[in-house]
């Protein structure tokens, strides 16, 4: 068996490509050597900002061989009447290349074909990975792809080399104007290179010492993680890792050295959000925090390279750093000097978007609907939210915000506490934003889940109502977020809210604008988009299709309730008798469905007019069971409502066997539907029947 390793050389590649280049890499070329049928142990893909390696255990140095039987033409045509082979026959056999001896017959769906048997495979795992390394570099999908020179060839960066081996001989293939070969250059200072490599399995040697790089993402992060943490130590600290930002720092480096740098304690009069900032975004760098939790005035980064005066580097970063921070104490102080009245006059010449008004404008309509939605679901907190409604988007004209615009909200809860505003308030500010995607954390505080909800109900109708609605997968204004948005609050809150009054309640709020549509039609046409976000949360979180769309059928605007119901079917399904009570009932629904004159039937069955056995029996057992369906249903028992259908299904069965609801005489034809009317209105609150196809 041998291996093969490819290397792909570039100038250096964003962090964020190399997740995507790796997963590609390995996803492709295992296919590829799939479908050559080339039979390997092992394969993995790492990358370092500058190259992009593949390494294959264990290949088998030659092609797996398999038998196909390959289709003629049809039997009727390869031979003549006389059962001579013919010119189609003779031709085949030229393509295939056997004798005519070797020709069988083949019966298939369409009728009897020649045949033959044909040996494939046993070729060269070198000649098929020529070709298949420069298919799988070209087809690398980025974000953003370039060519350079005069060159056809797209990739993240310029190629500058590429060394594919396959043991210890180089697999010949070319890439726009770089060649593969055996050579490959090492870190731009402590091992530049160009190093030659005599065998695959001398690569990763090769590149640890003489070109002194860590391929392995995991180790870089590693030995970072150990030194940066020794560093910290020394200074009776902790660093503050952030998973993404460790990810994105590892991939920024081939060579990775740690330093722990200094500030000016005077600094850490400064919130400490703000100096986090500071180091994580504009730095790339780790706070370090003391045993009290509180910052320290230290900060480690990541170099490339280990310099001959640290000390000088060093005092590089914390040049650079002490100009960042005093941009944000100078800020910081104004900021404290302002009050909110001043803000708030200022967020009148903020455009919020398009024709929807001011910023103002919409802090006062979030100030009016955080009101009521108080006092729909939270009597207590009425003035909180109004308030925090008014406030919300305050901070955007402070200095610090406009400095480090991903503070929003956050410096929103910090001035508020600094400037009197209650703690409900102030959290509400900090948690609007939120959640900001599908996997984002929600609201911790009930008055931030409504201001959360009411800013983006807000954003929905505005948007709607301009004709701003998403097509495809292009949403510039996050709509599909705002929805998701709405539907996880609801949920995690548990709030009873109708979300069509919710949103009529917004558009009121506008007042007069120049709509692109009615009301009526930008509230319908809201709702169908929120209506498809909600299916498909309910589709990710596993449950069967047919479940939900029963679910959703029987109403929509009350989420927390959907959900409920949605719950309970999934229990019923799993009960016995499931089938067999979703038929009566989708029975029961067709015949009312076809029933135009429904709203016309009586409030009630005349018992006088009950003739047959079947249909006094099921109106006794509807008279004891209408009364406890509407106790369930106020209770928001779905459950023991849907398990009613196994008591109710027998009557409803005979009924329908004994009984022709149809009939001539229309006295008795509106009193069986009546009965049938008063039992349907109960379960269809419940589920759509129509909608489980069994």
């Amino acid at each position: 068996m041998a291996t093969f390793v490819l290397e792909i050389g570039s100038e250096e590649l964003p962090s964020r490509f190399l997740p995507l280049q790796d997963a590609e890499l390995a996803g492709r070329f295992a296919a590829a050597l799939d479908d050559a049928g080339l039979e390997y142990g092992g394969l993995c893909a790492m990358s370092t900002p500058r190259r992009a390696v593949v390494t294959v255990e264990d290949l088998n140095p030659v092609q797996k061989e398999k038998e196909e039987i390959v289709l003629g033409p049809p039997v009727r045509v390869a031979y003549d009447a006389e059962g001579r082979p013919g010119k189609a026959l003779e031709g085949f056999v030229r393509t295939v290349g056997c004798s005519p001896e070797e020709i069988f017959r083949q019966q298939t769906d369409k009728g009897e074909y020649v045949a033959a048997r044909k040996l494939t495979g046993g070729g060269s795992a070198l000649d098929i990975l020529a070709a298949i390394c420069p298919e799988v570099i070209t087809a690398l999908p980025f974000a953003k792809r370039m060519r350079w020179g005069a060159y056809p060839v797209a990739y993240a960066r310029p190629l500058r080399w590429i060394l594919a081996l396959l043991d210890d001989v180089v697999v010949p293939f070319a890439v726009g104007p770089v060649t593969a070969g055996r050579q490959t250059w090492g870190h731009r200072v402590h091992g530049p290179g160009p190093f030659v490599v005599a065998h695959a399995r001398d690569f990763a040697e090769v590149l640890a010492n003489a070109c002194s790089v860590t391929l392995d993402p995991a180790a870089r992060r590693a030995k970072i993680v150990e030194a940066g943490d020794s560093l910290a130590k020394g200074v009776s600290g902790t660093v503050l890792w952030k998973d993404d930002l460790l990810g994105e720092v590892q991939g920024l480096v081939e060579h990775p050295v740690p330093l722990l740098a200094d500030f000016d304690p005077a600094y850490l009069e400064i919130p400490r959000e703000v100096l986090l900032t500071s180091m994580e975004s504009h730095q790339k760098s780790f706070g370090i925090e003391g045993a009290d939790k509180k910052l320290l005035p230290h900060f480690l980064t990541v170099l490339n390279i280990a310099p001959e005066d640290m000390a000088c580097v060093k005092q590089g970063w914390e040049r650079v750093l002490r100009a960042r921070l005093e941009d944000a104490r100078f800020f910081w102080h104004a900021d404290l000097r302002d009050d909110f009245a001043t803000w708030l006059r200022k967020l009148d010449s903020v455009i919020f978007l398009g024709s929807l008004g001011s910023m103002g404008d919409k802090t006062r309509r979030l100030e009016a609907l955080c009101r009521w939605l108080a006092e729909c679901c939270a009597q207590d907190m009425v003035e909180d939210a109004a308030r925090a409604g008014r406030l919300s988007k305050a901070d955007l004209v402070s200095g610090l915000v406009g400095e480090f615009d991903t503070l929003q909200g956050i410096m929103g809860e910090i001035y508020a506490e600094r400037k009197g505003e209650s703690r409900a308030v102030a959290q509400a500010l900090a948690e609007q934003y939120l959640p900001a995607g599908p996997d984002s954390p929600l609201p911790r505080s009930l008055c931030g889940a409504l201001l959360s909800l009411a800013d983006k109900a807000d954003t929905l109708v505005g948007c709607f109502g301009l004709g701003m609605i998403p097509t495809g997968t292009a949403d510039a204004n996050g709509l599909r977020r705002c929805a998701l948005g709405i539907i996880r609050i609801l949920l995690d809150f548990g709030l009873s809210l109708d979300v069509r009054q919710v949103f009529a309640k917004a558009h009121n709020l506008y007042g007069d604008r120049p709509w692109k549509m009615p009301a009526s039609e930008t509230l319908d046409k809201l709702m169908e988009f929120f209506v498809a976000r909600l299916r498909n949360y309910f589709l990710t979180q596993g449950r069967d299709t047919l479940l939900v769309d029963a679910a959703l059928g029987a109403g929509t605007e009350d989420v927390r309730d959907c959900a409920a119901r949605l719950s309970a079917l999934v229990v019923f399904s799993r009960e016995e008798g499931y089938a067999d009570a979703v038929q009566t009932f989708k029975r029961v629904s067709n015949i009312l469905r076809k029933q135009a004159d429904l709203a016309e039937l009586p409030g009630h069955w005349d018992p006088s007019l009950l003739q047959e056995d079947a249909e006094k029996a099921l109106a006794a057992t509807l008279e004891n069971l209408l009364p406890r369906l509407d106790s369930l249903w106020a209770a928001h028992n779905h459950t023991a409502a849907l398990a009613c259908l196994n008591d109710v299904r027998p009557a409803v069965d005979a009924f329908f066997n004994g009984v022709m609801v149809m009939a001539e005489d229309e006295a008795l034809r509106r009193n069986r539907l009546t009965m049938l009317r008063l039992l349907g209105e109960r379960f269809a609150r419940l589920a759509d029947f129509a909608a489980l196809q069994m």
